[in-house]
């Protein structure tokens, strides 16, 4: 096994031509493992871990693919009108070997040799193991380690409840772009990432529809219909409204059928009308990017509770929750050239009732681990960050009772982290609108994660109400907060360091 010198044969920049320099997989070296888990199971049940073998990421060369088994990683669509180019972070051949660890009664495989091709991931470090089961309730964690080199790595958390679970908690990106848009990648290709590479339990390809003919967008329904799997990987059909004038929407379906809807067509080119058709055919709508400059919301533009019912609270654009420099969340994620009064606060703040989901808004064909911002071209990507991704609350893994949890605003986001957050108002969680007598209200907050929760804020419309540094990976507290007559409405922040980050969907109440 290599252990030191050069992870790239040769310096491969994007957009140099057509074709890149052949990369030399024997120079590449482990430098990192990632170990995905469900974050909800019961004493005794069974559940697969995904294992990836990481190393630093590589621009990919591409030839012909005449026979199309599964995905590829060389494909010919994978460099973009806009420059992209496809990068991989993974081991492309790795012999080896792996113990696998864990708490809270762990029970399971305890080795792994990766000498084996495994027929979906072929040669290339990826794993999905089954058959693993945790013996005791709390909250556990799984470690994989590789011996040769001491890297290590710990799962995110996994809440084990003692009795039969009625809410578990999944992880989607309901925000992608593909070849057919501005993005890279083929969507087959881009779906069995998020299913198989990244682990997302929920996905949705949403383009610019305006880059759409009739005839892709029904290509669009078949890959959806095709790679929806309830209990398994849930899909929606879905596509990104692209209006300078009015800002971006992403509309999703609740089943496999429903119209394209451009804001390029006459007819569909306001909001009234975006709403209208959405309407008529049972669609949810997510407000992007908000306070992005070029394509920012404007609030007072309009909004249909009925149907607008989440915003991107952070994509790969930053942090559209408020301004940096009030919410102190450092250079790593603030928005560059954020526009004031249209951050998510903003709305809220104007009577806005929208729950809080983190995306990816990918563009380099990797939902759920997105690499933009090591792309050396265009140059405005040096401003782009890290992907966003969303946990959402549902009582099992079926488009139905996702769909119904996204509507019911049971979600939140993070910044690419699966950290467990629960944060409730008189026993009612994120998402709810309750209505009150004047005076105390009971609040829960509960957290795990597998980094160190430094802050928790409580936030209002006036800004952070509370406010405690637990500095330790869970977090659990119940307090009172007095209430006079009138709306209100609190949600939650976690910092882990100024890296990452996640936000409940708020509790409103309208206090009598």
């Amino acid at each position: 096994m290599v252990t030191g010198g050069t992870l790239i044969s040769g310096k491969v920049k994007a957009g140099t031509g057509p074709l890149q320099p052949k990369v030399s997989y024997e120079t590449k070296i482990l430098e990192k493992i990632q170990v995905t888990v469900p974050s909800v199971v019961s004493v005794g049940e069974t559940f697969s871990v995904g294992i990836r073998m990481m190393t630093q990421p590589f621009f990919t060369d591409w030839v012909p693919v005449w026979e199309r088994h599964g995905t590829t990683v060389n494909g010919p669509f994978n460099k973009s009108s806009r420059g992209i180019l496809f990068m991989d972070n993974v081991l492309p051949a790795w012999e080896g070997q792996i113990t696998i660890s864990g708490d809270r009664g762990l029970n399971g495989l305890k080795t792994l040799s990766f000498n084996e091709k495994d027929p979906l991931y072929k040669s290339r470090a990826i794993r999905k193991l089954d058959g693993f089961s945790f013996s005791e309730p709390g909250t556990g964690y799984i470690k994989i380690r590789d011996e040769e080199t001491g890297i290590e790595a710990i799962s995110n958390p996994v809440r084990i409840e003692a009795q039969a679970v009625k809410e578990r908690l999944f992880w989607g990106n309901l925000h992608c772009h593909s070849i057919f848009g501005d993005g890279i990648r083929l969507p087959e290709d881009i779906y069995w990432f998020a299913k198989n590479e990244t682990f997302l339990d929920i996905f949705a390809l949403t383009d610019h529809t305006e880059a759409l003919t009739e005839a892709q967008w029904q290509y669009f329904k078949y890959v959806a219909k095709d790679y929806n799997n309830d209990h398994s990987f849930v899909t929606f059909l879905g596509g990104e409204w692209t209006s300078p004038q009015y800002g971006h929407r992403n509309f999703i379906y609740p089943t496999d059928d429903g119209p394209i809807i451009r804001s390029s067509a006459p007819y569909e080119n306001t909001l009234e009308k975006l709403y209208d058709k959405a309407r008529k055919n049972q669609a949810l709508i997510i407000v992007n990017h908000t306070a992005s400059p070029g394509h920012t919301t404007k609030w007072e533009n309009g909004h249909d509770p009925e149907l607008e019912r989440l915003v991107e609270v952070y994509a790969i654009g930053g942090v559209n929750e408020m301004p940096a420099a009030e919410s102190g969340v450092g250079e790593t994620r603030a928005k560059m050239g954020e526009v004031k009064g249209s951050h998510v606060i903003d709305g809220l703040r104007k009577g806005l009732r929208l729950g809080m989901v983190g995306t990816g808004d990918d563009h380099d064909g990797r939902p759920g681990d997105s690499l933009h911002h090591l792309q050396t071209e265009p140059e405005s990507y040096k401003f782009i960050l890290g992907p966003g991704l969303m946990g959402v609350w549902a009582e099992e893994l079926t488009r139905k009772s996702v769909f119904d949890a996204l509507w019911n605003r049971r979600v939140y986001g993070t910044t690419n982290n699966r950290t467990i957050l629960k944060f409730s108002v008189n026993g009612k969680p994120m998402g709810s609108e309750i209505k009150i007598k004047r005076g105390k209200v009971k609040i829960h907050i509960d957290a795990a994660s597998n980094l160190l929760i430094q802050e928790v804020d409580l936030i209002g419309a006036e800004g952070v109400v509370k406010n405690f540094k637990p500095i330790k990976t869970t977090f659990t507290m119940d307090f009172e907060e007095s209430l006079q007559q009138g709306t209100r409405w609190f949600y939650v922040r976690l910092k882990m360091g100024t890296d990452d980050l996640a936000w409940s969907s708020p509790v409103w109440m309208d206090v009598e």
